[in-house]
C-alpha cells in the first residue's frame, strides 16, 4: 500500500464532512470538495461485512476516512479513496479536459494495449490499437483475467490501469509489472488527480473534478451510472512533467 500512505501523506490540511453518499455504483465523499470512488463490495456473504460508523459517518473527519481506505473491507475501501480525492487540492490549471479514452486511442494506434478494467471505448481503442489486451476480475467473452496481468502488462507498449485498483488495493503490483519505457495511464473516476501518481510510474492520470455537488449527489443517489452524471462533472488529465 506505499502509493495509499504517499497519497494519504501528501494531503495537507484535514477538513469536516458535509456529506458521505454511497450508491449503486458511485460513493461520493463531500469535504474540501466532492470525492468519487466507484462503489465495490467484497464477496462475502450478503450482510458479514459492516462499515464502521455507520450513520455518523459525517461526524468524522475527511482524513479519518481518508484512512479507511487501507481497510480490506472493499466497501470501506470505496469510502476511503472517495474521501482521499475530495482532500486533494487539484492543479487545474496543469490540466486538460479530455476524455481518457481518446488519448488512449491517439497514443495506442498499432501498438500493444494493455487495458485494466471495462470501459465504454474499448471498441473505438481494439480498432485502433496493434494488439488490445483487456483485463477483468470477472472476464466476458474476448477478455483475460485479472491473473493473466503478470503476463501481459510486461508486453504492452501502452497500458490503462482502473483507478478502482486502488480500492482493491492492486494498483501498486499492476504499476510495478509496466515497462519502465510504456506509456502508463490511470483513469477513472476513482483516481486520484494528484502528481503522487507520477512517483509511482503513471505517464498520464485522468480523473473527474466534480462541478455540480447537488446534481452529482442527487443522481448517484438514485443509481446513475457515469454517463449520467456527465453535466455535473469535468474530465480533467494530468500528465508528468516533461511527456
Amino acid at each position: 500500500m506505499e502509493l495509499l500512505n504517499d497519497l494519504i501523506a501528501s494531503i495537507r490540511e484535514d477538513a469536516s464532512v458535509r456529506s458521505v453518499l454511497v450508491g449503486a455504483h458511485w460513493t461520493v465523499v463531500c469535504s474540501r470538495r466532492c470525492g468519487m470512488a466507484s462503489t465495490i463490495l467484497g464477496n462475502k456473504p450478503h450482510g458479514h461485512e459492516k462499515v464502521r460508523y455507520v450513520g455518523h459517518l459525517q461526524e468524522r473527519s475527511a482524513l479519518e476516512l481518508a484512512e479507511f481506505a487501507r481497510s480490506d473491507n472493499l466497501l470501506e475501501a470505496s469510502i476511503g479513496v472517495a474521501a482521499i480525492n475530495s482532500l486533494l487540492e487539484v492543479n487545474e490549471a496543469g490540466a486538460v479536459e479530455v476524455n481518457a479514452g481518446e488519448v488512449l486511442v491517439q497514443r495506442g494506434k498499432g501498438k500493444n494495449v494493455a487495458l485494466v478494467g471495462h470501459f465504454p471505448f474499448i471498441p473505438e481503442l481494439r480498432q485502433a490499437a496493434g494488439q488490445l489486451w483487456v483485463l477483468e476480475q470477472r472476464p466476458s467473452e474476448s477478455e483475460y483475467p485479472a491473473e493473466a496481468a503478470s503476463e501481459l502488462i510486461p508486453q504492452a507498449d501502452v497500458v490503462a490501469l482502473t483507478g478502482s485498483s486502488l480500492i482493491n488495493h492492486t494498483l501498486d503490483g499492476l504499476l510495478d509489472l509496466c515497462r519502465s519505457d510504456a506509456m502508463v495511464m490511470v483513469l477513472g473516476p476513482s483516481t486520484p488527480l494528484s502528481p503522487v501518481l507520477f512517483q509511482h510510474g503513471a505517464t498520464y492520470i485522468s480523473g473527474t473534478h466534480v462541478i455540480d455537488e447537488e446534481l452529482v449527489l442527487h443522481a448517484v443517489a438514485q443509481g446513475a451510472i457515469f454517463r449520467q452524471l456527465e453535466e455535473g462533472v469535468r474530465l480533467l488529465t494530468l500528465s508528468r512533467p516533461g511527456d
